[in-house]
């Protein structure tokens, strides 16, 4: 390693092994915010108190990855154990992972399964925190872009394999089956999906560098340090964060949203939603996993900024047309715009924060750079949900319209933040 940065070039196989775990992780999220959570949501609370109840059980977790990412993310750099700095906690989270979702299945009340959201939220955000710190910790300079467009191209997997793992719960159960009977051994089979994609990160992938010296500081200064203000003055990782944190509330409000707007807004029964939110899906990510790893190349050649204006772009264009469509098949074909644009994103935004970070302590400024991921759910639900709720007293059926044309506005704004963000890389 020079001046912090790595300098040996890592196989592709290596890359692509480093990168599986997000695969896992996206499974997990996918299935529950595009089937499980509305679901049983709305079973447990009924269909005007939807949006309220996601809302409520979306604010009871945020608080985990905000908080639990960083400051393990820093104590993972301070690490030293004979499987290295970032594993242990990879395999505790990944393990507890498989407990709370069995819980999750089996809840039967709002209250539980707010209570296991959050206990989900906590172990989940053990592993993720120090996985974040192995792209800079191993990936050289010359192979960031390609390492992002993989990262991006295991997201795009991860939640085709998560919603359609959800969904089958809901497609194969004879009509009249309960929602929570229906869910039960999908919800379980994400965890084990999950599990399956941290065994092979923890057999395959090497652990990097040696952790950092606490020199003779105690593990809960070293904790509060990941919340030291001097992060303040990395002013472009900061606006880049905001800008994550606005165009994925965007797409996570598509994702939140579509049950009710296949059912109430194309007039599809359960079963019907539970299939073609499928087809959807499928018209999102063939083009997203197509762009992935082109965009990635282009953000080599032509800069990173350039290829993020030009998503947030086609992201609300497309949504825009998702939202105003007549018909599904004319959704489904906006939706592929949508599903260019967020390819594009996910290759380039982790290249751009891979760059800009100071290289010292990666785990923890990439567990902060995950507080817009985090917040992206919540700022959704606490600015579009409502909307949904409320239109829903007049007209029920452009309630999810409504919410979509405003989670437009949150493309606009990811790229009204990125402005004042300086690609510069720093290798120091």
């Amino acid at each position: 390693m020079t001046g912090g940065r790595p300098t040996g070039t890592l196989p592709t196989r290596q890359l692509v092994d480093l990168s599986l775990y997000w695969l896992g992780l996206t499974a997990i999220w996918a299935g529950l915010d595009a089937v499980i959570l509305p679901a049983r949501v709305e079973g447990m609370l009924g269909p005007e108190e939807l949006g309220r109840g996601l809302l409520v059980i979306t604010l009871a977790g945020v608080l985990m990855p905000v908080l639990v990412q960083p400051t393990m993310g820093v104590i993972s750099d301070h690490t030293s154990t004979r499987w290295g700095r970032r594993k242990p906690y990879i395999a505790v989270g990944a393990l507890l992972d498989v407990v709370f979702l069995a819980a999750i299945a089996g809840s039967q009340t709002f209250l539980a399964l707010v209570v296991l959201y959050i206990l989900l939220q906590l172990s989940s955000n053990v592993a993720q925190g120090p996985f974040q710190g192995y792209m800079p910790d191993l990936v050289p300079a010359r192979q960031v872009g390609r390492a992002s467009g993989l990262m991006g191209l295991m997201i795009v997997l991860g939640q085709v394999g998560g919603t359609l793992v959800a969904s089958l719960g809901l497609i194969l159960s004879p009509e009249g089956t309960p929602v929570a009977e229906s869910l039960f051994w999908p919800t379980v089979g994400l965890g084990m999906l999950q599990l399956a994609a941290a065994a092979g990160l923890l057999v395959r992938v090497d652990d990097g560098p040696a952790g950092r010296p606490r020199e003779g500081r105690s593990w809960w200064s070293v904790a509060r340090s990941a919340w030291g203000l001097d992060v303040l003055r990395e002013r472009s990782f900061v606006w880049l964060v905001a800008s994550r944190l606005f165009f994925l509330a965007g797409t996570g409000a598509i994702v939140r949203f579509a049950k009710p707007y296949l059912e109430r807004s194309m007039a599809m029964s359960v079963q019907e939603a539970g299939l073609f939110i499928n087809v959807a899906l499928i018209a999102v990510v063939i083009p997203t996993a197509v762009t992935v790893i082109p965009a990635a190349r282009l953000s080599d050649a032509f800069g990173r900024k350039r290829v993020i204006y030009a998503a947030c772009a086609l992201a609300a264009g497309g949504l825009t047309a998702v939202a105003l469509a007549p018909t599904f098949a004319l959704a489904t074909v906006a939706l592929m715009s949508v599903g260019v644009g967020a390819g594009m994103f996910l290759a380039v935004d982790w290249a751009l924060m891979t760059d800009i970070i100071p290289k010292a302590t990666t785990g923890r400024y990439m567990g902060i750079s995950n507080v817009g991921t985090a917040m992206a759910g919540p700022a959704a639900l606490v600015v579009a949900g409502p909307v949904l709720d409320v239109v829903y007293r007049t007209d029920p059926a452009f309630s999810p319209r409504a919410a979509y044309l405003v989670a437009v506005c949150f493309f606009l704004l990811a790229a009204a933040l990125l402005r004042p963000v300086d690609p510069t890389r720093r290798d120091d």
